[in-house]
């Protein structure tokens, strides 16, 4: 009997595992990149540090921060590490929840694959399940509006408990909350907060308690002539899209001057296109002026005699930060420049922070947008309480968009779990089993809370499940002391949408990795594997 030649349809070197071994390589891979976060959560989390190949560190238990630096390789983790990314784009803070959800309900989904459940049964089980606690998370949420201070700094600070900022978390978080009414704008009726005109400034020198929020803009730049006031009280602010230089013809052109008077004429000519250019920056009564280009050396000596306070090659975004900031319109023809184009700073003063000479834009009445100029002993101390007030602005956005709190502390997660698997005890069929699976999964939160803080997980879990039982919904778990608490007294507060956003992206993305069944990696064969691969090809994959 002839023996039958394989056929081969894929290209020489490409890998490829299928079934049951694709499912199994995908699911170690994504548990892989949610187990390296994992340790990162609560307030007694700890910190990753990670090197680069140039020897640059980032010290941070930011989950997003870290996946990102890691230059995760493996397809499936990569899918993992979007989770991170879309919650950080969308809500600033939650990073590390939804990836730990996203690998524990793979985790989940791995022991109902074993039982013979098919995927798509799973998949559509997460499903019903994930919609189900949107609408339970919906219910058991508690309204907050932009008046409630208390609760608005409370979760500012919640945001920033355990990570580098967290000695000086009361006035960080004062320092978000009050940035954040000052860019909120409302929007046919409806709170908008673009977190874009808030601008951090960090600054090497000093501690963490000296960071401030400044009603304004500080710029990275100095005046650019010494002889300019360092101080401009009420000043009116012109900025201008425009060189104050004499402008180079745009074609090639030869002047030819036969006499040294002619010379004396062309430099006179030059000199007074400079000063009518600056006499009509003062006739607008600017006494302060941020120029987009440059600004000749000539004209800056005609403008430091005018008193004209002047900085130049301010980026785009600045410059439109300036405006929402002074009120202060852009313009880009000098000609054009008239006192109703200025804007209004309390006080415009270049100050020296660290080693540099800065420009602080400050006290502008009815500011849309605010700087906060961040203080801290070392470079790594400042990058990572930069990262904790961004999570501090995202979530205090994010709560005053929904209008809607919720308590952390594990309380939230418990409560979710606790209500799913009553929805479970409703349903028919094997749905019911991938629901169980996915509050079961839920609780993952609570647990790594007190995994991470050297508590018992079994005993805390049971207590505080027992105290939902009896109605108890913001039961939370008190990291510090090993106890129970009731986390809302304690000021444990978190934006609904953070939890919102989690479950759903976590659990579609596990919906995703579960229907796959082939991987098929192409490339030339070669000893490194198939690129998007790890080394030593598919059987590689569960170690990363």
């Amino acid at each position: 009997m002839a023996q039958i030649q394989p056929i081969f349809i894929l290209p020489e070197g490409s890998q490829r595992t299928t079934g049951r071994n694709a499912q199994r390589a995908n699911i170690m891979a994504a548990k892989a990149v949610s187990e390296t976060v994992r340790t990162t959560l609560g307030p007694k989390g700890m910190d990753k540090m990670l090197v680069d190949n140039l020897g640059d560190i980032v010290i941070t238990n930011d989950g997003v921060t870290i996946l990102e630096e890691m230059n995760v390789e493996h397809p499936a983790a990569k899918m993992i590490v979007e989770v991170a990314k879309t919650q950080e784009d969308e809500i600033g803070d939650g990073t590390t929840t939804a990836v730990v959800i996203a690998g524990e309900l793979l985790k989940k989904a791995e022991d109902l694959l074993d039982q013979d459940v098919h995927p798509t049964l799973i998949v559509r089980g997460y499903r019903m399940a994930a919609e189900k606690a949107l609408e339970i998370l919906n219910k058991i949420s508690e309204p907050i509006t932009e008046k409630d201070t208390e609760m608005l700094e409370k979760i500012a600070m919640t945001a920033m408990t355990g990570k580098g900022a967290e000695k000086a978390k009361e006035l960080l978080s004062k320092l978000a909350v009050s940035a954040v009414r000052h860019v909120a704008d409302t929007q046919e009726g409806k709170l908008a907060v673009n977190k874009d005109n808030i601008k951090i400034e960090k600054k090497v020198g000093g501690s963490v308690e000296d960071s401030e929020l400044v009603e304004g803009i500080i710029l990275d730049k100095e005046k650019v002539h010494p002889s300019m006031p360092d101080t401009v009280k009420n000043a009116k602010v012109a900025l201008l899209d425009v060189a104050i230089e004499v402008k180079s013809t745009e074609t090639e052109a030869k002047i030819q001057i036969t006499d040294p008077s002619q010379l004396q004429g062309f430099i006179d000519m030059e000199e007074k296109i400079l000063r009518d250019k600056v006499e009509k920056v003062a006739k607008s009564t600017a006494t302060v002026m941020f120029c987009q280009k440059g600004i000749d050396d000539l004209a800056q000596h005609f403008l430091a005699k005018k008193g004209i306070y002047a900085a130049r090659r301010v980026s785009k975004s600045d410059m439109e930060k300036l405006a929402r900031a002074t009120g202060a319109k852009i313009v880009t023809s000098l000609d054009d420049l008239s006192p109703s184009d200025l804007g209004n700073a309390g006080v415009v003063e270049a100050k020296r922070v660290g080693d540099e000479d800065m420009t602080f834009v400050k006290d502008c009445k009815n500011a849309k947008a605010v700087t906060i100029l961040i203080r801290g002993g070392t470079e790594h101390v400042v990058d990572e309480v930069k990262r904790a007030i961004e999570d501090a602005i995202g979530d205090v956005a994010s709560a005053l968009i929904s209008g809607k709190v919720v308590a952390g502390a594990g309380a939230t997660e418990t409560e979710l779990a606790m209500q799913l698997r009553r929805y479970a005890e409703s349903l028919s069929g094997r749905e019911q089993l991938a629901v169980n699976a996915f509050a079961e999964a839920v609780e993952i939160i609570p647990k790594t809370l007190s995994e991470n803080s050297g508590l018992d997980p079994i005993d805390l879990l049971t207590e505080l499940k027992s105290q939902h039982d009896k109605g108890k919904k913001w039961a939370g778990i008190d990291v510090f002391t090993g106890k129970i608490m009731d986390a809302w007294k304690e000021g444990v507060l978190e934006p609904l949408r953070v939890k919102t956003q989690a479950i759903s992206s976590s659990s579609e993305v596990a919906g995703m990795i579960l229907r796959i069944d082939d991987v098929i990696a192409s490339g030339k064969s070669d000893s490194r594997g198939a690129p998007g691969m790890p080394p030593g090809g598919p059987e590689g994959m569960g170690e990363y």
